[in-house]
């Protein structure tokens, strides 16, 4: 079932503030190649604190939501962006940060704690290609890709 951004949030955010954990299926696919939208499933919770590469679901503007990766702190200033994306970023301050990712799960069950991707962030100058290659390979059209 999809329900409405305007409605989930605002009732993810009460739940982690309430100290509940939630888990959900984002959509879209910014997060590729780490987080695939409409396939896995992420593990939030409220964070005492938080670090650069740390995955985290923020209220960018009033009911614009973004599940990125923390990439520049200055003050309570945070700088996002998507794993998938090229240039793109968004802007937030501390007290829009509404869950942490903890887990990530595949649809075989399969959970694994996020990393930072510092690599991943290293190699922002060649993520287009890369994010080609992953694409040819994921979709199986290429096959000498290992899996």
């Amino acid at each position: 079932m999809v329900v409405a951004n305007a409605i989930v949030f605002p009732e993810m955010d009460r739940l982690l503030r309430e100290g509940h954990q939630v888990v959900f299926t984002p959509e879209g696919q910014s997060m590729r190649p780490f987080i695939h939208g409409g396939r896995d499933s992420v593990t939030l919770v409220r964070p005492d604190r938080v670090e650069i590469g740390d995955i985290l679901l923020c209220e960018v503007t009033p009911q614009c939501y973004v599940l990125h990766r923390l990439i520049a702190m200055q003050g309570d200033k945070f700088t996002l962006m998507g794993d998938g994306n090229l240039r793109n970023t968004e802007t937030c301050m501390r007290r829009d940060v509404i869950g942490k990712v903890i887990a990530i799960t595949r649809p075989d069950g399969r959970s694994r704690k996020p990393g930072k991707a510092r690599l991943w962030q290293c190699l922002l100058p060649f993520r287009r290609g890369l994010l080609k290659l992953y694409t040819i390979c994921e979709s199986g059209k290429a096959s000498n890709c290992a899996r």
